[in-house]
């Protein structure tokens, strides 16, 4: 799919990947909707790209929809969705005073998974609706979620967001092949460790011991990568149906 001149919305888009992301997007040619919550800095990111801002909350499902169908509206369709909001929470399955708390189990699968899901169902209608960008490749639309490398080698503590991001990179192949016969694309970006909020401030001797096991480069990734995979991904209609990792080779041992 061109970018130049097509409809985007990036849930979670005023810092780390989904600011990258609509940036590079709007750099292209895209019209990009930031949707992110009411305290971001989602305003300031939308002005400086030329484009729109809608406050959300992705765990208010229904405002969520209400918020979508504003944003798609004043694009004036839909054809690339990228979903980078997310968070987690460091609980063990056990801990000295008892289990895991189901409630805090529950609001990370609300966040990550239920508002990923969420927001892709509510997408895909959208895109569905499009006319084919290209007639002779009849695609309508791409979806790109985010999960993570603890999808498939979580740490101690990680198990609520583990099921989270592992729900996510799982449903890729399956929402590919709900919508293939319209012609939408389905697939996630499981990144390693990236220079985003949730590590900032950390110090570079810790950094370095959390990207030792990487193979090349040792470092933390940057919100700028995942945005280019991000746009590879959009250019390429033979990626689809999968979770691709952006990680430097790097497999999580525990901690």
């Amino acid at each position: 799919m061109e970018i130049e001149g097509k409809k985007a919305v990036v849930v979670g888009g005023a810092s780390g990947f989904g600011r990258a992301t609509a940036e590079a997007l709007a750099k292209r040619g895209a019209a990009v909707a930031v949707l992110d919550r009411p305290q971001s800095n989602g305003k300031d990111v939308a002005a400086e790209i030329g484009g729109t801002f809608h406050e959300v909350d992705v765990t208010d499902f229904e405002g969520t929809e209400t918020v979508l169908n504003a944003a798609v509206d004043a694009l004036g369709g839909l054809h690339i969705a990228v979903t980078t909001a997310g968070g987690g929470i460091a609980e063990r399955t056990l801990k000295k005073d008892g289990p895991h708390s189901l409630d805090s189990f529950r609001k990370s699968i609300d966040l990550n998974l239920i508002g990923t899901f969420n927001v892709s169902r509510l997408a895909a209608w959208h895109m569905s609706k499009n006319d084919p960008v290209d007639e002779a490749a009849e695609e309508r639309g791409v979806i790109i979620n985010t999960a993570s490398i603890a999808a498939f080698e979580g740490q101690i503590g990680q198990v609520a967001y583990t099921a989270s991001k592992a729900a996510i990179a799982g449903m890729c192949l399956t929402m590919a092949r709900d919508m293939g016969s319209l012609g939408i694309r389905a697939l996630a970006i499981a990144p390693s460790l990236f220079a985003t909020g949730l590590t900032e401030g950390i110090p570079d001797e810790y950094v370095s011991m959390l990207t030792k096991d990487a193979a090349f480069p040792k470092r933390l990734g940057k919100p700028e990568e995942y945005a280019k995979l991000a746009l590879a991904i959009v250019e390429n209609p033979m990626l689809n149906g999968q979770c691709l990792r952006l990680d430097a080779g790097q497999r999580f041992a525990p901690k």
